[in-house]
């Protein structure tokens, strides 16, 4: 590859400088999404494959990030095991029939990602030969717990209240739906793998949500099991959990290679807690990219200082802010790869 510094930096290999992307790089903070997404339903974007790659080629040709992800949604295997999925970018996803019963989990099904999501793997082989080895591709999927909040809650949540009452009242039937789910993701990134995805990353979003306790029931099990079932000798596996500070260590278990965090811990502090076996990728707050451009220079030059300039990836905390200015985001991704 001409840049695989990501893939490296992942293994905890020598790199001449810390690798930089963005997590959501390919959104509404870039006029050319915009005029793309102006044309086309979010959904149909996301099956479109001409379209979807036109989008995520978009942050590598306008910034110069280190890596691409591909375009799509982590609802999209939801879909596939037979729940109803709206998606509106500006209101979110809407599932009008919530799983909240035993039976309903029966009816779930583990979909084939071949062909159930063909859209995905075509999306990723197109993209594979579009980059022709320039930066390393990224696939993705969401979590168990993250997908299941969804899919019981109907949409988003401010509580969490639905998913948290079949926990504590119904265990059984969460577990039921978290194991189903986590089968599903596994078929579904190993196909991504097969497809061409170099690097792979699993979205537990909304685990943040739970105590340490329940973490280690809940959410971390799943986590692991998906992990120890990729076909990723050489895959590097990424974990994105948002809130995860109460549990670093335990995240730690995971059988991810690196560890995503948000801003809300030092990067220092998680390196001691962490040790020195696994990567970390972080943790800007999305919000200072909405400051100076000399502000967004300085706090990526402290976060790559205290990543040591080992097995340390520079991205935000969360998602890049559609109000972002493109000029900040691009000066956010210049600080980083001026910086050895």
């Amino acid at each position: 590859m001409k840049n695989d510094l990501m893939i490296r930096a992942a293994r905890g290999e020598a790199v001449e400088r810390t690798p930089v992307w963005m997590m959501r790089q390919a959104g509404r903070y870039l006029p050319e999404y915009r005029a793309v997404r102006g044309q086309t339903e979010f959904l149909t974007l996301c099956k479109t494959p001409e379209l979807a790659v036109e989008v995520s080629l978009q942050p590598y040709r306008i910034l110069g990030v280190d890596a691409v992800i591909m375009f799509s949604d982590i609802l999209i295997p939801v879909e596939a095991m037979g729940q109803v999925v709206t998606l509106t970018e500006k209101i979110g996803p809407k599932l009008p029939e919530p799983i909240r019963t035993r039976a309903q989990v029966d009816r779930l099904i583990v979909p084939d990602p071949i062909e159930t999501t063909p859209f995905v793997m075509e999306i990723l082989r197109i993209l594979r030969r579009e980059l022709d080895g320039a930066v390393p591709l990224i696939g993705f999927a969401g979590a168990p717990w993250t997908l299941a909040a969804y899919m019981v809650e109907g949409g988003g949540s401010k509580n969490y209240a639905e998913i948290k009452r079949m926990m504590f009242a119904e265990p059984k039937t969460l577990h039921a739906l978290l194991d189903k789910i986590a089968d599903t993701v596994i078929l579904y990134l190993n196909a991504q793998i097969e497809a061409g995805a170099q690097i792979v990353q699993l979205f537990d979003s909304w685990a943040g949500e739970l105590s340490p306790r329940d973490y280690a029931e809940f959410a971390l099990p799943y986590q692991q099991k998906i992990l120890a079932a990729l076909n990723r000798d050489a895959v590097p596996a990424i974990l994105f959990i948002n809130g995860c500070g109460t549990f670093l260590e335990q995240m730690a278990t995971s059988g991810a290679d690196v560890l995503s965090i948000d801003w809300r811990i030092d990067l220092r502090d998680a390196r001691r807690r962490i040790g020195d076996r696994l990567g970390i990728q972080g943790n800007l707050d999305p919000c200072v990219l909405l400051s100076t451009p000399e502000l967004i220079a300085s706090k990526a030059r402290e976060l790559i200082e205290a990543g040591g300039g080992r097995r340390h990836i520079l991205n935000l905390g969360h998602g890049i802010l559609p109000m972002t200015p493109v000029e900040n985001a691009r000066a956010f991704i210049e600080a980083g790869k001026g910086l050895r």
